[in-house]
């Protein structure tokens, strides 16, 4: 028994539909892969972009590093939302990412897979919305970009 083929060896064999419905289980929650509407979406970007972008995500995906060791250098206020039901980047995976980023709020959305900004955009953007309400460190307010240096202001941190 040889290994379960992945996404480019289906590319290869059986064509990019082939692809997208294979990808299509793990990309929503368990409750949504009936849903027509979210899965003629997924099909028509998948088509619009094709196998050779496809193809050309995985690879880079394959052969990036492994950038957690970086996390705890972001020093910009972080929110990390989302699926429960992700599928993909399992929940421990997210929880991990924002385990690492110091001060980051780690929002867990039920009902949601890997898509979470199309199965539940509501939620996604009142998160959002609540995370720049606060602003910068808490704040009400952001940093003015035109007069504050954002690299010596991007720590949360008071200075000396």
């Amino acid at each position: 028994m040889g290994a379960e083929p992945t996404g480019l060896d289906l590319a290869d064999s059986d064509g990019f539909p082939a692809v997208l419905d294979a990808l299509w289980p793990a990309e929503v929650a368990a409750g949504r892969v009936d849903d027509l509407g979210l899965r003629r979406r997924f099909d028509a970007m998948g088509q619009r972009h094709g196998p050779d972008v496809f193809r050309r995500q995985q690879e880079a995906i394959i052969a990036r590093a492994d950038s957690r060791p970086d996390l705890a250098g972001v020093g910009v206020p972080t929110l990390a939302a989302c699926g429960r039901d992700d599928a993909i980047t399992p929940l421990d995976g997210h929880e991990e990412m924002a385990a690492g980023i110091p001060g980051t709020e780690l929002v867990v959305l039920d009902d949601c897979g890997h898509l979470s900004t199309w199965e539940r955009p509501e939620q996604v953007t009142a998160a959002l919305r609540a995370r720049l309400a606060r602003g910068a460190c808490g704040s009400t307010r952001w940093p003015d970009p035109r007069t504050t240096d954002l690299l010596a202001a991007r720590s949360c941190a008071p200075p000396g």
